[in-house]
This record gives structure tokens, C-alpha cells and sequence, in this order.
């Protein structure tokens, strides 16, 4: 992970209404896989909607909710609300 790189933090933690560019992606390789698949690639942009024990996000113009566990592993640089 890049040092340079400011306010990161899991995509759990990211207030409702922010927007983050996904960072860094941790877990098995399977878990891995699946939620690139899902879109939460390195370098996209997801905004969280609303939650905390699951949070429901818009990534590529569609909406997914995740499981805490899984938002956890998700390592989002927090964007100005104007970067979008």
C-alpha cells in the first residue's frame, strides 16, 4: 500500500453519503475474487449509501450490500465530496 495515500480506512467506516476510491482489497484469494467480480476493484470508485452492520454501497452504477466482514476487507481512500 501506497504511504502517500491519506484518510484510508475500511469501506465499513466510510460515512454514509461518501465517496472512496477502493485501495487495497484483503482477505483469501477467493473472497478475493469474487467481490472484484462483484466490481471492488483496485482504483473504483464506490460511495456508500447508508449502514454499519451491513452497508449498502453504489459501485459502477449499481447497488450491492455487503456484510460487515466483507466491508471490513475493503480499503478505501476517503474522497472530497466534490471529487466526483
Amino acid at each position: 500500500m501506497n504511504s502517500s495515500l491519506k484518510n484510508l480506512s475500511p469501506l465499513c467506516q466510510l460515512p454514509a453519503g461518501a465517496m472512496g476510491r477502493i485501495c487495497e482489497i484483503r482477505g483469501e484469494s477467493d473472497f478475493c475474487q469474487r467481490i472484484r467480480e462483484m466490481g471492488f476493484s483496485e482504483a473504483a470508485l464506490v460511495t456508500k449509501i447508508s449502514g454499519s452492520s451491513t452497508s449498502l454501497c453504489q459501485i459502477n452504477g449499481t447497488r450491492l450490500a455487503l456484510s460487515h466482514a466483507a466491508a471490513m476487507n475493503i480499503i478505501v481512500e476517503k474522497l472530497p465530496s466534490t471529487a466526483r
